[in-house]
């Protein structure tokens, strides 16, 4: 009875960890465009986000509302890889965007989960199921079709958005690594992620030409009360995605991150056409929005299928 118990404790810990991450995201996806839509300095947001989490998680522990850790500069110094992916990933991302449509930035990255599978095949991970293999290759599948309508091509941003894929999936990869070969708690790794991100982006919105000019723009948007509001809640909203998406990376895996982040972005999608209107619907864009949930749900049930199957683990006390 202890073992079922168990065993229930921790499907209902992955299932609700993949489904927070999962409304974070989505919710994030409409309160950024929200505030990007009266305040244009992306990288200067990106900025004030992570220091809030770095200022939250410092304070929180200082007055031991969290368990967490202090700064360890030997920790910091394996999780620098993580966080240089993650800006690199952000860059690149907000690159490609100058030179892809919409549509088609959304499909590329949406390839993510293949690029984690073939990286855990050259990491010497575990193969995983047929099912799962097929599985995230329908979604793929579903991404190609969709983007077919809206197809483009611009060399320059493919470039930057293929690259952000990878560094993406270096990211994830990483997370996953640290999280179970370290120790490191999700909100440790969220800490040092922001933290290590700072001077990084630091340097960008003043490389960027964005410094001094967003602050002083911020400043004048934040009389208004409703601006005010919408950015608030961005930030808040930035550190409830960041540890949600850590958790789910660790106590699941990279790949069911990248896989709910992919049907994230389908709802994400179809709220859009709902809430913001003005996109023109054809028929491979819907057909390829079925596939891609299809092998989104048939994902869910093949790694339902794979924990099933294996025998659970007897500690002893």
């Amino acid at each position: 009875m202890d073992i079922l118990g168990d065993s229930d404790k921790n499907s209902y810990r992955s299932l609700s960890a993949a489904v927070s991450y999962g409304i974070a995201s989505m919710a994030m996806v409409f309160l950024n465009k929200a505030v990007l839509m009266q305040y244009s300095h992306s990288m200067t947001l990106l900025t004030l986000q992570q220091l809030a989490t770095t200022l939250l998680i410092h304070f929180g522990r200082s007055m031991g509302y969290t368990k967490s850790k202090g700064l360890d500069m030997q920790t910091a110094k394996r999780i620098l890889p993580v966080s240089l992916f993650y800006n690199a990933n952000v860059a690149f991302a907000l690159a490609s965007l100058k030179g892809v449509n919409i549509p088609m930035y959304i499909a590329i990255k949406r390839l993510t989960p293949l690029a984690v599978l073939i990286a855990g095949f050259f990491s010497g991970k575990a193969r995983p199921t047929t099912q799962v293999i097929l599985s995230v290759l329908l979604t793929a599948a579903g991404v190609l079709v969709a983007a077919l309508g809206d197809f483009s091509f611009d060399l320059i941003g493919y470039s930057m958005a293929f690259t952000s894929v990878f560094f993406q999936t270096m990211y994830l990869v990483l997370v996953e690594k640290s999280g179970a070969e370290d120790g490191l708690t999700s909100i440790e790794i969220m800490f040092y992620n922001s933290f290590l991100s700072l001077p990084f982006l630091l340097f960008l919105i003043i490389a960027t030409g964005e410094f001094p000019d967003s602050l002083s723009l911020l400043f004048a948007k934040s009389n208004s009360f409703s601006f005010l509001v919408i950015f608030l809640l961005s930030l808040v909203m930035g550190i409830v995605l960041n540890f949600t998406m850590f958790l789910c990376t660790i106590v699941n895996s990279a790949l069911t991150t990248t896989i709910v982040g992919v049907l994230k972005g389908v709802g994400s999608t179809t709220l859009g056409f709902v809430i913001l209107g003005g996109v023109e619907v054809h028929a491979l864009n819907v057909t390829g929005l079925v596939i891609n949930t299809a092998g989104g749900v048939w994902y869910s049930y093949a790694k339902y299928q794979q924990k099933k199957s294996k025998p659970p683990k007897l500690t002893s006390t």
